[in-house]
């Protein structure tokens, strides 16, 4: 590798976590000096707060997602024609609501969770349609 520079094989963003630092001193109002000698408390707190912020960071499965799709199983679905008309109707309530497009695939899977945490109305329903009746 002769007629390079000095430094050019080097990493470029080896010297990220002094800059960092630096960052951090001056968002803070110290110097390195001022942050050694500050009490163990003052650092937990700072810590704390940085990995809260870090938490509170959770990217949406919409945008997490390569495709509707993508993490999730196909399952074949059949439908009354009451039903997929109500179907239709929410999509559109919901279209509304969020002022865009809303996907088939993720209100179905949303319907489901809402009917999963509340299965006694789904009891209700599967009634209605005969599940319970005994013929003794």
């Amino acid at each position: 590798m002769t007629g390079m520079k000095k430094g050019a094989g080097e990493d470029p963003f080896a010297d990220d976590d002094p800059v960092t630092d630096d960052a951090d001193d001056e968002t803070d109002g110290g110097s390195a000096s001022t942050e050694t000698t500050d009490d163990a408390g003052t650092a937990d707190q700072t810590e704390t707060t940085a990995d809260e912020r870090r938490q509170s960071i959770q990217i949406p499965y919409k945008f997490r997602r390569d495709g509707v799709q993508d993490g999730r199983s196909r399952v074949p679905l059949f439908l009354q024609s009451e039903t997929k008309t109500a179907e239709r109707d929410a999509l559109r309530e919901l279209e509304d609501r969020f002022d865009g497009d809303v996907s088939l695939t993720d209100l179905r899977e949303a319907l489901v969770m809402v009917g999963l945490d509340h299965l006694d109305e789904a009891e209700e329903h599967l009634e209605e349609w005969g599940y319970g009746m005994t013929f003794d």
